[in-house]
């Protein structure tokens, strides 16, 4: 038994601890900061105010993760985050393809806890902090965890703020913006007026299902009472559920960090009035067996504090994909600005306008300006309110967190500010950032530690000579303009299809490529073909005359006719794809993309992949092959296709594919990286979407690698990940390795993009 006179006060149990790193925010920003931290040799302690990891994207919130890739609605191809977001989305895919919120949030507590180098505080809710004012230096912070009522003092040389509002930042000192800057202020033409209101507002959703009987509802007091007070209650539909209600939102008008408690409130009441029109208003008879089955208790947020760098990412910056020199990270969800009332709005619930392609985050966004050893990360980042439209989604944020994690390891390595990481040691960490698997943009890469790149030969069982694919039963009508992209470089092959004409008709042809080599927008029309056609089915070859300088990709596209079938294969390549001038209007891609002139945006159409199953490529035949192919890639510094495979693919006959890699003399190799194609252009949204796959079917399954003495030193088993590290306890000694690689889809021949030895 425990009994205790009566005091005067108590203070609660305190502990006290040091580390390395203390990031703040454990949303999927600051989880993937602490991971990659923590793999990179520093003590983290990472301290989360809510029960789970994710934030936005956890089972309180449960919106989707999405960045470049934007729904497959963009022309961003091969667009999706590399790093640790990368290893978490393919594993919930592998674990969960149905988008099982709970499920997710396993993936991530696993991820965390397996890390040895991470102290985890859960319910753990930083309120203060100690500061060297002459330095302006954060010497440490103080928390309090509800559940277990501890309070926690965690000393630290450096300090991430990826809490979403910055209560670090703000209890530091840091500067700060809160709200939309003037048109004036950087030229910014989408810069918004104060009628359309200066902050985006917090959302809440809810999930429903059918019980198979009839389910009354009854609504709370507090419920809105009428729900055609809200000008979009038209647009409620019974089977949207969880962030297909993102438009659910409230708030802009309001304080977004101090007035949240009174924002979930509203949202509440717009929730339960929602769902009470739904059942009750008897415009919804398919609604009679359904029930309310979860209602979030926090809401999402999107937007309060923005913290100043050295650099502020501004619209142009993103428009124009500005090359930067410490470009750390990219970004390619579209500039998309919500209007501050949201669902009491008039107005669209959003307003997104598309770049031509992705764009660079410079390194000089991720710290504060004047607070010395102060990171940030996440929605936070230095960038005007424009810009953050497109920054602040979840995986480019997540992203970021990696970027600022290698940063932190690089100034505990040279005892350095975060500052002087970018001013001393720039070149340090873009290359350990492009060894994690992170895409630069525009940035090249030197690694002179590895071996590959001074091997005298790299040879391959066979190599892909690209001279067709063949045609399967499937047969489609052009409903949509289509496209089939085919890297190139030099004189065009000509390309010969199969088409039935359902009558007699037109087909037209156009060549087209993108005015960027790194961009997939085909916007530069190089020749035109049209063909008069007679009913029936028959071949046609076209016979093009241009020439690619630089390596890049055709786009042959055959515009919309719906009395023209074309023919497709199943086969599938690395690096190729179909593209469709279609529609996606959740992400307000309506084929093309016009703003008025006075948006500061380009104008351009929209031309993007379908999901698998769908998706298939064209059947063709060329004139010439394309040997694009060749093992030779493996020594390229891109881990994705850009303006051209960048993958050794294995010829489609090859049953055992084999890589060789030869040097001059013995090497020594303590660890072997390899890059696999888990097809870089699929979002894997970890909710709402049912995936077709567990593992890509261009991934690589097994591994086993032999040295010059046919012994077998390494293997790679049931592969799903884009990056997979094999580490020898005893560095081996060769002068040759056998690399031998199994893939046991049939439809798509093995493929990979590096393999790099230290």
């Amino acid at each position: 038994m425990i009994r205790e006179e009566a005091s005067e006060k108590r203070v609660p149990k305190t502990i006290a601890s040091a580390a390395d790193l203390v990031i703040v925010g454990g949303g999927l920003t600051g989880t993937c900061a602490a991971i990659t931290a923590a793999r990179a040799g520093m003590k983290v302690t990472l301290i989360q105010d809510r029960p789970v990891l994710g934030g936005n994207c956890s089972s309180e919130v449960r919106l989707w993760i999405l960045g470049a890739t934007s729904h497959m609605g963009n022309n961003n191809r091969w667009a999706r985050e590399g790093g640790v977001i990368d290893e978490i989305m393919l594993e919930n895919i592998y674990r969960n393809p149905d988008g099982n919120p709970l499920i997710f949030d396993t993936v991530l507590l696993e991820k965390v806890v397996e890390e040895n180098n991470i102290t985890l505080l859960l319910n753990t809710a930083v309120y203060d902090l100690d500061k060297d004012v002459e330095t302006e230096t954060i010497t440490a912070v103080h928390a309090f965890c509800s559940q277990n009522s501890t309070k926690y003092s965690v000393t630290a040389p450096l300090f991430c703020d990826a809490s979403g509002d910055g209560i670090i930042g703000f209890l530091s000192g840091a500067a700060f913006r809160m709200g939309a800057e003037s048109a004036e202020e950087f030229g910014e033409k989408f810069a918004p007026d104060k009628a359309y209101g200066e902050l985006l507002g917090h959302s809440m959703y809810f999930y429903s299902k059918d019980i198979g009987r009839p389910v009354k509802f009854i609504p709370p007091s507090y419920a809105l009472q009428d729900i055609t007070e809200i000008p979009r209650y038209k647009t409620f539909n019974p089977k949207d559920f969880g962030c297909r209600l993102w438009w659910l939102e409230y708030g802009g008008r309001l304080d977004t960090v101090h007035d949240t408690e009174k924002i979930k409130w509203e949202l509440w009441k717009v929730v339960y009035g929602a769902w009470n029109y739904i059942k009750n208003s008897g415009e919804f008879p398919d609604s009679e067996n359904m029930t309310l089955e979860w209602v979030g208790t926090i809401p999402g947020k999107r937007e309060s504090r923005r913290f100043e760098g050295d650099y502020l990412l501004k619209q142009q910056d993103i428009v124009e994909q500005k090359h930067f020199h410490d470009t750390v990270g990219f970004g390619g969800w579209s500039l998309d600005l919500h209007p501050a009332d949201g669902v009491y709005s008039d107005q669209s619930g959003c307003n997104q306008w598309h770049s031509k392609g992705v764009y660079s985050i410079p390194y000089r966004c991720f710290y504060s300006k004047n607070i010395n050893n102060l990171f940030i990360a996440g929605r936070i980042i230095s960038a005007t309110h424009v810009a953050f439209a497109s920054t602040r989604v979840m995986a480019t944020s997540a992203m970021g967190g990696q970027s600022v994690a290698i940063a932190a390891a690089l100034a505990k390595k040279y005892n350095c500010s975060p500052r002087e990481v970018g001013e001393k040691y720039l070149d340090e960490l873009q290359l350990e950032l492009w060894r994690a698997g992170q895409y630069l943009p525009q940035t090249e890469i030197a690694d002179p530690e590895n071996l590959v790149e001074s091997a005298v030969e790299i040879s391959a069982s066979s190599s892909l000579k690209l001279k067709g694919l063949p045609g399967a039963e499937h047969w489609a009508v052009i409903g949509h303009s289509v496209a089939q992209m085919l890297p190139v470089h030099g004189k065009m092959p000509s390309v010969t299809v199969w088409v039935e004409a359902l009558a007699d008709t037109e087909l037209r042809v156009e060549l087209r490529k993108s005015s960027k080599v790194f961009n997939h927008t085909p916007d530069v029309t190089l020749e035109t073909k049209t063909f008069n056609l007679n009913a029936g089915k028959q071949e046609i070859r076209l016979d093009w005359s241009s020439f690619f300088d630089e390596a890049g990709y055709a786009f042959v596209s055959f515009i919309k006719n719906e009395n023209i079938k074309i023919q497709y294969s199943e086969k599938r390549v690395t690096g190729l794809l179909t593209v469709f001038n279609a529609t996606n209007p959740a992400v307000s891609n309506y084929g093309k993309q016009e703003p008025t002139e006075d948006l500061g945006v380009d104008t351009f159409e929209f031309w993007c992949p379908q999901r698998r199953p769908e998706g298939r490529n064209l059947a063709f035949s060329l004139s010439e092959p394309i040997a694009l192919f060749e093992p030779e890639n493996l020594r390229k510094h891109h881990n994705r296709p850009i303006s051209g495979p960048n993958a050794w693919v294995a010829d489609f006959t090859d049953d055992e594919p084999v890589v060789n890699i030869r040097w001059e003399a013995p090497v020594t190799i303590s660890k072997i990286d390899i890059c696999f194609d888990t097809d870089f252009d699929h979002p894997m949204e970890n909710v709402i979407y049912v995936h077709p796959e567990t593992v890509m079917p261009f991934c690589v399954k097994d591994i086993e690698i032999c040295n010059d003495k046919n012994e077998i030193i390494g293997k790679i088993t049931d592969n799903h990940l884009s990056r997979r590290t094999i580490y020898f306890d005893k560095p081996a000694q060769t002068q040759f390795l056998k690399i031998k690689v199994i893939n046991p889809n049939p439809q798509v021949p093995a493929s990979l993009f590096q393999i790099r030895c230290y």
